[in-house]
């Protein structure tokens, strides 16, 4: 079979080395079923020459200033710009989004990469005088070698969630792609090097759930993040930690958007279908649940309007593979066959041109009950389920039974109404009149709940306290100021 790109290798210690592996996944672009590579799955001994050089790389790299480490990132901001468009193609292509979401996701790299030149300024520690001639100290060093496993829907940007951060802190990096998308990977891994990144402080292995053991059981990574399933992320945090390590889990979601009767008809329509059906709905901030309170079918109606105007294979993305689209259509016929009423149908789509893409038309089901699969399980596609409730209480015990808890949002002009659904709502992120409640930097990204295992947000200020330690030093050298019980 013929392959658009050469089979993938891991990057280790500044080089890209051959897999030896017989277990090889075939990638396909979803767009078109387009053969872009193959991808062996790495073995435990590549693991461990990628730890190796990770920690020798650690010896300097985290000596280095922390002002200086940041100028790779200042070079690296610059690479992105440069490459946008390239990085956004790539990205469209191995996952299936629009140009246009793979564009946003780039621009998101590098508003992260910008944060994370400003870290200089956020950890610069603190020094007082606590006693005469007495003066404690605090400063934050890196953990050490260091582990980030990511998921398909994002190959570029959950990737930089982690890698500005962890190593401008110090930290050297083992990360592992999914192997859904293995290829933008290699283009960032490039770009760091060409930004100065010295050999060995990031490495990147690839492969399945062997690797991801492996890396949970690695005595030398010290900590561990993830991004998936919650059913993953559940077994990621147990592993990690089991062997002692720090972990921070990202997990799914169910996010319910309360949509009031004085909500503004046009705004609502446009904010839930954007957040419905961007990156055809593969994101763990899409709104999947949306619970509306009182009489709401003239904005029910205005989402379905614009829900008609998606196009799949045009304005509207593919998902990831065959698999997945067979699971999202048998939500929507089970939920059907329950007595929901499906406004606005997505199965079966085909794309002119396109015949082998995975795609999900835009799909809309209204008198869908809380107790139906679609109303509480994370679809990850383009559909929106919309239960009716009658009061703002009913429709906050719905969002606050489910057992996730990354996001949520209201639609209403009641500023009483929006405080009250942001004080009762269990979710780290909350909405208002947003879609997609995702904070900008420096604010960090975390769930609650189901939706996160471990302690902290993985970006922003957050993200910090997981990347690092905290030293503290108490320090004397002037004899003739006297001993006392501080000293």
């Amino acid at each position: 079979m013929s392959m658009k790109y050469e089979r993938i290798k891991n990057f280790i210690n500044g080089e890209f080395t051959t897999i030896e592996s017989a277990r090889v996944f075939t990638i396909t672009s979803p767009s078109d079923g387009t053969c872009l590579t193959e991808l062996p799955c790495s073995t435990d001994a590549e693991l461990e020459d990628a730890v190796k050089a990770a920690k020798n790389a650690f010896a300097l790299w985290s000596k280095t200033p922390i002002k200086e480490r940041v100028q790779v990132f200042f070079r690296y901001k610059f690479l992105l710009e440069k490459h946008l468009q390239e990085l956004a193609a790539l990205g469209s292509e191995e996952n299936g989004k629009t140009l246009s979401e793979s564009i946003a996701e780039i621009e998101k790299c590098i508003e992260l990469t910008e944060f994370a030149c400003s870290l200089p300024q956020l950890v610069s520690g603190e020094t007082l005088e606590v006693s005469t001639g007495i003066e404690c100290r605090t400063e934050r060093v890196p953990l050490g070698v260091v582990a980030s496993i990511v998921p398909f829907n994002f190959p570029t940007m959950v990737p930089n969630w982690t890698i500005p951060n962890a190593i401008a802190l110090g930290n050297c990096m083992i990360l592992k792609p999914s192997e859904k998308v293995p290829l933008s990977m290699g283009r960032i891994a490039i770009l760091l090097k060409e930004a100065g990144l010295p050999d060995g402080v990031l490495n990147i292995v690839h492969g399945d759930a062997e690797i991801v053991n492996a890396i949970c059981d690695h005595p030398g990574i010290e900590a561990v993040t993830f991004v998936g399933s919650t059913t993953t992320a559940k077994a990621v945090y147990r592993r990690a930690t089991k062997n002692l390590k720090r972990c921070l889990a990202l997990g799914g979601a169910k996010n319910h958007l309360l949509v009031l009767p004085d909500a503004a008809p046009d705004m609502t329509a446009m904010n839930i279908t954007a957040s419905m059906s961007g990156c055809a709905g593969q994101r763990c901030m899409a709104a999947s649940a949306m619970v509306g309170v009182g009489s709401v079918d003239h904005i029910i109606d205005k989402i379905c309007m614009e829900v008609r105007k998606l196009v799949a294979g045009k304005n509207l993305g593919a998902v990831i593979n065959k698999a997945s689209r067979e699971r999202i259509e048998h939500y929507i016929t089970e939920a059907e066959l329950q007595g929901a009423k499906i406004l606005v149908d997505g199965r079966n789509v085909v794309v002119p041109g396109k015949e082998n893409g995975t795609y999900v038309g835009p799909t809309v089901i209204d008198y869908v009950t809380p107790d139906m699969s679609v109303a509480k399980e994370e679809i990850f596609g383009p559909v929106l389920s919309i239960i009716r409730t009658g009061t703002i209480d009913e429709a906050l015990a719905i969002e606050n039974a489910s057992p996730y808890g990354n996001a949520a949002s209201v639609f209403t002009q009641s500023g009483g109404a929006a405080r009250h659904v942001i004080e009762k709502a269990s979710a780290g992120m909350i909405g208002v009149n947003v879609g997609v409640p995702v904070p900008r930097e420096p604010f960090s990204f975390g769930g609650w709940n189901e939706s996160r295992f471990g302690v902290g947000d993985i970006t922003g200020k957050s993200s910090i306290e997981f990347w690092t330690k905290l030293k503290k030093s108490t320090i004397k050298w002037n004899p003739e100021s006297g001993v006392n019980w501080m000293s």
